[in-house]
């Protein structure tokens, strides 16, 4: 019995270790390694499988996020420097996604007004002032927003067009939330799993053969020109702009045979969806 016991509790250990590994990235042994731990416990328990939040459970425990929001804003830039790429890239997708969930709880449950509920649903990012560009939080010591962290951090350094299937800005037009951090050393494989999950979404995306028509997420429009540099000499399609062509190329690789086929000829026209600002909140929530 006692062998046993000790077998049960040293597998036990190994696979807590395992999973705390997984969620911890440091460029050399000497560094202080930085944990997801806190953030990786956040995800498990209040994103489904949907990608959807519980909102108000995370608001009433959310102890591990402000723990998270500590972690980035404590670390120390020599470290990060130290980081390759894929680390850095991981590093600010999850600093997005997490300081949006914060931003959320913070303002939870959101007031909406009357002149933003015009043009946009109620219970909305939309509806929180200065979300995206007032908004500060601290990175590693500097005030950055959301919109800082997008735009000028990721879009500007980083040559990834995959942040745009990991960047969630808490709405339901956005890509599903990942119930799991983002890490360098896995960062191609979950774009390209988020990427097939994000256009196995009707509402994301849709080819319409009979009428000739491509759906496509306005977000696909808004940062099209992302896609140029990598995708865009892949193969040239007349009938679309350069940016449209990119984006061919980008999503033909996330597809079967027959639609990437049918891409590929070139012989559609594109729509884009209306964008869905509506909360990506679980329904029922406890």
């Amino acid at each position: 019995m006692c062998i046993r016991i000790n077998i049960y509790v040293l597998v036990s250990a190994l696979a807590v270790a395992t999973i705390v590994c997984s969620y911890t990235l440091g460029a050399d042994v000497d560094d202080k390694a930085f944990s997801y731990d806190d953030y990786a416990a956040v995800l498990k328990t209040y994103v489904d499988n949907m990608g959807m939040v519980n909102y108000k459970q995370l608001k009433a425990h959310r102890e591990k996020l402000d723990a998270f929001a500590r972690a980035i804003s404590e670390l120390d830039t020599k470290t990060y420097e130290k980081w390759s790429k894929e680390d850095k890239v991981a590093f600010w997708i999850n600093a997005y996604n997490g300081l949006t969930l914060k931003v959320i709880i913070d303002n939870y449950p959101i007031k909406s007004s009357f002149f933003k509920s015009i043009y946009y649903p109620k219970n909305s990012i939309r509806q929180i002032p200065g979300v995206w560009d007032k908004k500060k939080f601290k990175v590693m010591g500097k005030d950055m927003s959301l919109e800082h962290i997008e735009h000028v951090i990721l879009r500007k350094q980083f040559d990834e067009p995959g942040i745009h299937v990991a960047l969630v800005c808490a709405a339901m037009g956005c890509p599903p939330l990942l119930d799991k951090p983002y890490l360098g050393n896995r960062l191609e494989e979950q774009f390209d799993k988020q990427t097939k999950r994000f256009l196995a979404n009707p509402k994301k995306f849709m080819i319409d053969r009979k009428a000739g028509q491509v759906n496509l997420s306005p977000i696909f429009k808004w940062f099209g020109h992302d896609f140029v540099s990598r995708y865009g000499l892949e193969k040239k399609l007349p009938r679309l702009s350069e940016n449209e062509t990119a984006v061919i190329n980008f999503l033909s690789r996330h597809l079967d045979k027959d639609d990437r086929d049918y891409l590929m000829k070139g012989n559609f026209r594109i729509r884009y969806s209306k964008y869905d600002w509506s909360l990506n909140e679980q329904l029922n929530q406890v």
